[in-house]
């Protein structure tokens, strides 16, 4: 074996190691938390979010947000229709999606934490109450 043939298999070899590599990631990142899906209808609808998030400070509408062993719990000021995402920025086949009526007369909205891993969590919180939108985001850690 001379040094052209391991100078060639060397560049193989390297090659390889790219290609691997390449398709690895295209694998991982495939199921990336940090890319919305429908990231343009987002942006033009990006006003209705705002107002919902002006709705919040200025009728003093922010939830009260406990976290138990068990549950978390969140408390908003009226009854409402609501819908309630919690995405881990670790993988997003961990994202909770629950949509409802708040529970009682102190409105709550129930979670079960049981089944959810530990970390940092996103909520997003958006709710319809005596005829205005609502919207919340925050982090949690559980």
């Amino acid at each position: 074996m001379n040094w052209g043939t391991k100078i060639v298999l060397g560049m193989l070899t390297f090659m390889m190691f790219i290609v691997g590599m390449v398709i690895y990631m295209f694998h991982v990142h495939g199921r990336d938390a940090l890319i919305e899906e429908n990231y343009y209808e987002k942006g033009i609808n990006y006003n209705v979010e705002y107002n919902a998030k002006v709705n919040v400070l200025e009728d003093d509408a922010i939830p009260k947000i406990t976290i138990t062993k068990t549950q978390i719990i969140i408390q908003v000021k009226d009854s409402s229709k609501y819908d309630l995402v919690l995405m881990r920025p670790a993988n997003s086949n961990d994202d909770v999606k629950i949509n409802g009526r708040t529970s009682g007369t102190a409105n709550l909205i129930l979670v079960d934490k049981t089944k959810m891993p530990k970390g940092m969590w996103f909520i997003n919180l958006q709710w319809h109450s005596l005829g205005k939108d609502y919207l919340f985001k925050s982090n949690i850690t559980l």
